[in-house]
């Protein structure tokens, strides 16, 4: 999926903007030069007849009408080169600089994505993630198997593997992930890695709360003034993104609406292949008594399980970031 078609529209029309832009500053400075200099604006119509004229001869059949009109526009260029640096104008002052000149703010060189455009793109994808400042610090970049003990730190290995893995596969082969178990041990961290790996790669990534995920379902569906584009926008994501994160599973208010929504989201998205990270410190038992069997029965049957089990190591890790900065 990567940006849907409004996101990639929005950066097309920045684009169209940027030349629309620099068309009218070029305007602006060929007025000015033309106030300042009309001998430069008298060798622009003559640049202009002669170019009809030639035109009109290599039709005729002219053959030497071509070489000769180049031979005399290059005279005229210089000419007219001559008296922009006479009256003091800057050179390329009637070619303003484009934002990328690589691909002259068209966004493609010879049918392939700029460099530029797909700088874009990621920011987009970024911001659409919910979770952009956040990935600045959590990623694996800043990934520290330190807090971990030696048993701890063997699992985690084999979930980081696994992780890398994911990413690695990601489009080629569709999973989904649960990460469970005790709090505080890296699910939410590592989730957020995977997430910053994948926007990097082109994926769309969207990141909820489960209470911030089912706090929108319910203002979607009870509450018709909230039913706003981007709501509507923020809906379709939850099923068409590329990855969907759940984060904190069972923090939210459950209730049988919470527990019909789960479904229809882990159904809809199995359905069409859209790959899901789970993570909740609840069991699988907790998780089947609170969503239901039939939802157990899905993660059971298409999520790959990995328990994260130990202590929290989030006071050592604040312990260790306050005495760095001692």
């Amino acid at each position: 999926m990567g940006l849907s078609n409004t996101k990639y529209n929005e950066i097309m029309r920045e684009y169209e903007q940027r030349r629309l832009d620099r068309n009218y500053l070029r305007t602006e400075h060929l007025h000015e030069v033309y106030r300042k200099i009309p001998e430069y604006k008298a060798l622009d119509d003559q640049i202009a007849d002669l170019s009809v004229r030639q035109a009109k001869k290599l039709i005729q059949g002219d053959i030497n009408a071509l070489p000769l009109l180049k031979q005399e526009l290059s005279s005229l260029g210089k000419k007219k080169n001559s008296l922009l640096t006479a009256h003091g104008f800057p050179s390329g002052y009637l070619e303003p600089a484009y934002v990328c000149p690589d691909c002259k703010d068209t966004g493609y060189i010879e049918n392939h994505k700029c460099h530029c455009l797909k700088q874009r793109q990621t920011e987009l994808l970024y911001e659409q993630s919910n979770i952009k400042e956040v990935l600045l610090r959590e990623n694996f970049a800043f990934f520290s198997y330190e807090y971990y003990n030696e048993e701890e730190t063997e699992r985690m290995k084999t979930v980081v593997a696994e992780s890398r893995r994911f990413i690695r596969e990601f489009g080629l082969h569709y999973s989904n992930l649960l990460f469970f178990g005790d709090t505080g041990n890296g699910k939410t961290f590592l989730s957020n890695c995977i997430a910053k790996e994948l926007i990097e790669s082109g994926y769309s990534v969207i990141y909820f709360t489960a209470f911030q995920l089912f706090n929108l379902l319910a203002r979607i569906t009870f509450d018709p003034s909230s039913q706003s584009e981007e709501s509507k926008r923020l809906y379709s994501d939850i099923f068409e993104c590329d990855l969907l994160i759940i984060d904190d599973l069972g923090t939210e208010n459950a209730n049988s609406f919470t527990s019909s929504q789960f479904f229809l989201i882990l159904n809809e998205r199995h359905l069409r292949k859209h790959a899901t990270i789970i993570s909740t410190n609840m069991s699988i038992q907790m998780l089947n008594d609170t969503y239901s069997e039939r939802s157990v029965s899905r993660i059971l049957g298409s999520y790959e399980l990995f328990l994260f089990k130990g202590r929290d190591i989030r006071p050592r890790k604040m312990e260790q970031e306050k005495a760095q900065r001692k």
